[in-house]
C-alpha cells in the first residue's frame, strides 16, 4: 500500500569532485602546515556530466602518483576521509556499500581485476552501464583507489534504500472527503463491451515485492525473473504490495479487477526480507526487464533524489522503446519522487471515485496523469482481497491502460499508446494541464472510442475555486468523437440559479463558466454549495450521463 518512500540520494557530484580536489591539494602540499587553496573554482557536477547526480571530475595526474603514500601518511587527509565515510555510510543507505560507475570499458575492466586485492567485494554488475555495486572492508581502500585512478571514475554514490511505502495516514486526508472506488474500476475508466482480450501480447514487468499466484491472474500469464532476491512474495505485512499492484494492471476476476485481463505479468522481486530495496537493485531490475522483452515497467516505489545509475537505466529502457510507469508519491508534497520525476517516465498521481485529487498525492510540473488511488479493490496475499490506497495503486492502472491500448490497436507501440491516453484524459482541477492532475484523469473508454463519430460524452469535468480571482470555475469538456453545440450549464449556488450557454466544442475541447464568489458571504457562513447540471441539445444521447451533474462545497477560509 503506498506512502512515504525513503530517500534515494547519491553522493553529490560537486561534493565528490571537491573532495578529490581537496585530496590532491593536500597531497601536493602535504609538507606544509596548512591546506593549499585552489586558484579557481572547483569543477561542478553540471560541468562534468549531462546526467543529474554525482559525477567525479578528473583529478590532475600528479594525484595518481602520490596517492598511496599521501593517503596513508598525511594527517591532513583525515577530514576528507571522514567526509567520504559520512557520505557513503548514511542511515538510509546500505552500510559499507557503494555504487561505482566508470568512464570506459577499460577502466571498468581494470577495476574488476584489482577489486579483491583492495578488500572490495563486487556484489552486482551492470556491465552495459559500466557500473558495479560493491562492499568495502574499509573506506581507506576505496579512497586510495579513487585517488590513484580518479580519471577512471564517472560516479561514486551510496547505495540508498528504497522501501515499500506504507499506507497514507488517515489524518493527512482529513481536509478532503475522499470517496473510495471499491470494485468500480472499469466503470470509472469508461470501459464497456468485450475487454477480456485487452493486453494480449503485451508484457508488463512489475518491480516490487514479488507477485503471489492468485486466481485473478488465471493460467500462464504470470512468470518470474530472479535477479538475486528470489521470486516468491514474502509473508510480511507489506509483502502483498506487489500482488496488489499486479492485479490492478492485469486482474481478470470481478473481486480483483484489473485493466488488461489478458496482459502478461513479469514479476521481478526487488525487495529483501526487510521489505527494503536500493537504487542498484531497482536499476538492475529495469535492465533485466528490458532484456527479457517487457514493453512496460511498473515501479510503485520511489525516493526524492536522483541517481546517475538510475538515470542511465532509464536511458537504457527509453532507448529500447520501453515505457516506465511510476507512482508520484504520497507525501502531499509539491514534488515527485524518482523515478517518476524523470521526464521520460509516466508519472501518476491519485484521485478518488469522484475524480478529486487524493490529499496525499504528490504534485509537480512533471506529473503526467492521474488515476484512481483511494479505496481500490484488489488482490493481496493468500487469496485475500483488500482496499488499496496510494499512488502505488494509480500507476499500475495506467500501465494496464497502456497495454490495453496497444492490444486494441495492432502495431501501436507503448510510447504511442501512452500519447493517446495522455491526449484523451479527462480534464481535472484547474482548467487545462496543471501540477495536481497533469494532463488530467485517465479515461480509457474515451481513448478507445476516439475515432468513433457516434460516441457522445459531454461532461462537467470539475469545480475549481481560483483564489487569485475569487471566482468559481466550472469546467465543461466534450469527450465525444465529434463536435457538440447547443449545451446549457445550470449552476445553483445556495438556491440561486444561473444558466450559461456553451458554444460549439470540438472533440476534447473545454469551456469554463466563471462565477464570482461573495467573499463576505463565504466568510460569514459554513461555506457555499455549488450544484451544476449540463443539459445536452435535443437528440443527443450521452454515453455517460452520470458525469453531467456535479456538486461541490467551498469552505470558508481558515482563520
Amino acid at each position: 500500500m503506498s506512502a512515504k518512500p525513503s530517500h534515494v540520494v547519491p553522493l553529490a557530484g560537486g561534493c565528490l569532485a571537491a573532495l578529490l580536489l581537496l585530496l590532491w591539494l593536500v597531497l601536493r602540499d602535504g609538507t606544509h602546515g596548512h591546506r593549499a587553496q585552489p586558484t579557481g573554482p572547483a569543477p561542478t557536477a553540471a560541468a562534468a556530466s549531462s546526467h543529474p547526480g554525482p559525477v567525479v571530475a578528473g583529478t590532475p595526474p600528479a594525484a595518481a602518483g602520490q596517492a598511496s603514500a599521501g593517503v596513508q601518511a598525511n594527517p591532513l587527509t583525515r577530514p576528507a576521509l571522514r567526509y567520504l565515510q559520512q557520505s557513503l555510510n548514511q542511515s538510509n543507505a546500505r552500510p559499507q556499500e557503494a555504487v561505482l560507475t566508470f568512464t570506459s570499458a577499460e577502466a571498468y575492466r581494470k577495476f574488476l581485476a584489482r577489486a579483491s586485492q583492495l578488500g572490495i567485494t563486487v556484489l552486482g554488475r551492470l556491465d552495459a552501464l559500466l557500473t558495479v555495486r560493491v562492499r568495502y572492508d574499509s573506506p581507506d581502500s576505496l579512497q586510495a583507489d579513487l585517488l590513484a585512478n580518479a580519471a577512471d571514475y564517472a560516479e561514486v554514490g551510496a547505495n540508498f534504500y528504497i522501501n515499500i511505502p506504507q499506507t497514507p495516514a488517515k489524518e493527512d486526508r482529513a481536509t478532503v472527503n475522499l470517496v473510495p472506488l471499491g470494485d468500480k474500476l472499469r466503470l470509472f475508466l469508461g470501459v464497456t463491451g468485450d475487454y477480456n482480450q485487452w493486453g494480449r501480447g503485451v508484457t508488463i514487468a512489475v518491480l516490487d515485492s514479488g507477485v503471489a499466484p492468485d486466481s485473478t491472474f488465471g493460467q500462464g500469464r504470470l512468470r518470474y525473473l530472479d535477479i538475486g532476491l528470489g521470486t516468491a512474495a514474502g509473508t510480511g505485512s507489506e509483502d502483498g504490495h506487489g500482488t496488489a499492484v499486479a492485479a490492478l494492471a492485469a486482474g481478470m476476476s470481478s473481486d480483483a479487477p484489473g485493466v488488461a485481463p489478458a496482459v502478461g505479468i513479469l514479476s521481478i522481486r526487488v525487495t529483501d526480507a526487510n521489505a527494503q530495496s536500493d537504487i542498484f537493485t531497482v536499476s538492475q531490475a529495469i535492465m533485466a526487464a528490458v532484456d527479457a522483452g517487457a514493453q512496460l515497467i511498473n515501479i510503485s516505489l520511489g525516493g526524492y533524489d536522483p541517481s546517475d545509475v538510475l538515470t542511465r537505466t532509464i536511458d537504457y529502457a527509453s532507448g529500447h522503446g520501453v515505457v516506465i510507469v511510476a507512482s508520484a508519491g504520497n507525501d502531499q508534497a509539491a514534488q515527485l519522487t524518482w523515478p517518476a520525476a524523470d521526464s521520460r517516465v509516466v508519472s501518476v498521481g491519485a484521485v478518488d471515485a469522484l475524480g478529486q485529487q487524493a490529499t496525499f498525492s504528490n504534485s509537480g510540473s512533471q506529473l503526467k496523469i492521474t488515476a484512481p488511488g483511494y479505496g481500490v479493490l484488489t488482490a493481496w496475499l493468500d487469496g485475500q482481497r483488500v482496499y488499496f490506497d496510494g499512488t502505488s495503486a494509480s500507476a499500475p492502472i495506467v500501465a494496464g491502460a497502456i497495454a490495453a491500448m496497444m492490444s486494441a490497436n495492432p502495431g501501436m507501440n507503448a510510447t504511442q499508446a501512452w500519447q493517446v491516453l495522455q491526449q484523451y484524459a479527462s480534464d481535472g482541477g484547474a482548467p487545462g494541464r496543471d501540477s495536481d492532475y497533469g494532463s488530467g484523469i485517465l479515461n480509457l473508454g474515451w481513448a478507445m472510442a476516439r475515432n468513433d463519430p457516434t460516441y457522445i460524452d459531454t461532461a462537467i469535468s470539475s469545480h475549481y475555486y481560483d483564489a487569485a480571482t475569487g471566482q468559481m470555475e466550472f469546467v465543461v469538456q466534450n469527450r465525444s468523437g465529434l463536435g457538440v453545440g447547443g449545451m446549457m450549464l445550470n449552476v445553483e449556488a445556495d438556491g440561486a440559479t444561473s444558466t450559461y450557454s456553451i458554444p460549439l466544442l470540438g472533440p476534447g475541447a473545454i469551456y469554463v463558466a466563471r462565477m464570482p464568489v461573495d467573499q463576505e458571504q463565504l466568510k460569514a457562513g459554513d461555506g457555499i454549495v455549488f450544484r451544476t447540471q449540463l443539459v445536452n441539445p435535443s437528440g443527443i444521447v450521452d454515453q455517460v450521463p452520470a458525469n453531467n451533474r456535479r456538486t461541490s462545497s467551498l469552505a470558508p477560509p481558515t482563520k
